[in-house]
């Protein structure tokens, strides 16, 4: 097992380092790594309960810190939309997916295995893009998280329905499984709710007196609260998840964060490999046809109706867009789901592998939807307004507050640094609007009396609506160079005539920007370099 993991481990990274030459996911090298060690190729997954075992631990750490990084208030705050347009979806993307697979030849029960299949979208995968792209905690990216709790929801709910025609449950009533489904959910939520009140307050305190227990603490909780759920009937992503929230209101979720990251990423190295091993490519071959006609529809048509949905709810056309872009995949699950169909004897083969290809299909092709989210959004924008409200009144509410009407300094990105430089500009009394796409952001600065508000500074259509004519300074305060970019080339656009300030790590960095774009390079790390040498030196 040591020598068939170490020849994996080599190759991914291999598969890793020609990934980042060609500019491509590296997760997708690492199913197609998958696909090369498996049955098909090399064969050297004699091991795979032990690899399966090390991907189970990846997906739990990954739904703990996501978790983690979740409080209660903003689930709430995302129910109503992540509820519609999550159920939305889902029947949507079930009827219309029955009915082509019919139209396609194929009998009723295993089109509506399909249908349903086709609804659920990868949990696991758009975390994982959303984390990289650093935009797990902006308002797409809670509405994205809270469509996949409901679909998870679901998933649970259908795979518990389809036991009923299993042995186990042969005899069950229909109201029997709800009944015991309801008391489970109950002791589940019971136990996190109990840890969160009562255990953890004092327990923390002790554990936190060493990093290396507190890691390992966090590990067990995560991963003996996902083995819990699981006894439960509900599924391992479910209890990862609840164990990172009972943790989100914690002062030190920061730290636990921080040193699982790396560990994460890890782990999820063997989740890819695993996924690509199982695929049976001799059972894709016979079809592709029907397979990437289900693949374009799940690509186009589940992002529609997450936008149009998203719409009549009043969301902006970009949100929508980029919210309904994270569901242009079809989950692992969906995976589970028909193999559990197909052991019932209620699937053929044909449909497996029809779902199979088109799981494969839509994960690889998504990802570059997803990646590439804000570049589609510039080409196909303009041709989403019959989506969207007048007045977009949900998105308003995360921004309340009335901004200075004519602010001279308009100030984008409240992280640190920005943060810093708002409360600098608040004590000089110079009138300033600041903004952020994080809603807690701007609520926590907002309760300690700095106003802030919620914006993007990547939406061309927010930027035109902005005070621009009074302000005399645009600063940029996020340190990412397609921020600063995108923001320079909206100013432009809406013809903005005053000065810009843009941030950025490294100044070699600026090779990424249009050097009329801006007026001032803001460099906070190398300034504050220079100015520590500086005291020791002077």
């Amino acid at each position: 097992m040591f020598e068939q993991i170490g020849i994996i481990l080599l190759l991914s990274a291999a598969g890793g380092i020609i990934a980042l030459k060609l500019k491509q996911p590296i997760l997708i090298s690492f199913i197609a790594i998958g696909i090369l060690c498996g049955p098909s190729f090399l064969n050297l997954m004699d091991y795979g309960d032990s690899i399966e075992m090390l991907s189970k631990l990846g997906i739990s750490l990954l739904l703990f810190i996501v978790g983690l990084k979740l409080d209660i208030k903003t689930v709430q705050s995302m129910g109503r939309v992540a509820l519609a347009t999550g159920l939305g979806q889902i029947l949507f993307t079930s009827l219309v997916g029955y009915l082509l697979a019919s139209l396609l030849g194929i009998d009723h029960i295993n089109s509506l295995y399909i249908g349903i299949a086709l609804s659920f979208s990868s949990t696991i995968i758009v975390v994982k893009l959303l984390s990289d792209k650093k935009e797990i905690d902006s308002l797409y990216g809670r509405i994205a998280i809270g469509f996949l709790i409901v679909q998870d929801i679901v998933v649970v709910l259908v795979m518990i329905a389809l036991s009923v025609f299993s042995g186990e449950l042969a005899e069950a009533s229909i109201w029997q499984i709800v009944a015991s489904l309801a008391a489970r959910g109950v002791a589940l939520l019971a136990i996190a709710w109990i840890a969160l009140r009562y255990i953890f307050p004092r327990l923390l305190r002790h554990i936190a007196q060493s990093s290396e227990l507190l890691v390992l603490f966090s590990i067990a909780w995560a991963v003996s609260f996902a083995v819990f759920s699981e006894v439960l009937g509900f599924s391992e992503e479910v209890g990862a998840f609840l164990a990172g929230m009972t943790l989100a209101s914690s002062n030190f979720r920061e730290a636990i964060v921080t040193r699982l990251v790396s560990l994460r990423d890890f782990l999820l190295l063997f989740f890819f490999i695993d996924l690509g091993a199982s695929l049976d490519l001799g059972l894709l071959r016979q079809e592709i046809f029907p397979a990437l006609l289900l693949s374009l529809f799940v690509l186009v048509a589940k992002p529609l109706i997450v936008i149009i949905i998203m719409g009549y709810l009043g969301y902006r056309k970009r949100t929508g867009l980029l919210a309904g872009l994270t569901m242009a995949q079809i989950s692992e699950f969906s995976l589970i789901f028909v193999a559990l169909g197909h052991s019932l004897d209620h699937v053929t083969q044909s449909s497996l592998a029809i779902v199979t290809l088109a799981t494969i299909a839509t994960i690889s092709l998504s990802t570059y939807m997803i990646i590439n989210s804000v570049k589609i959004y510039e080409l196909i924008g303009p041709l989403l307004s019959i989506f969207e409200r007048k007045t977009p009144r949900a998105e308003q509410r995360f921004d309340e507050q009335e901004g200075p009407t004519k602010p001279k300094i308009l100030l984008f990105g409240l992280g640190r640094f920005g943060q810093n430089i708002f409360r600098e500009i608040r004590k000089k009394e110079i009138s300033v609007a600041a903004y952020d796409f994080d809603p807690d952001v701007v609520a926590r600065l907002a309760s300690l009396g700095h106003p802030a508000h919620y914006g993007d500074a990547e939406d061309p259509e927010f930027i035109e609506h902005l005070p621009l004519s009074s302000a005399e300074w645009v600063i940029c305060a996020a340190p990412e160079p397609q921020v600063n970019r995108r923001l320079s080339d909206a100013l432009r656009k809406a013809g903005y005539t005053g000065k810009v300030a843009l941030t950025l790590h490294r100044a070699s960095e600026d090779r990424f920007l249009d050097a009329e774009g801006y007026d001032l390079l803001l460099l906070p790390f190398e300034e504050a370099a220079s100015k520590v040498v500086e005291n020791f030196t002077s």
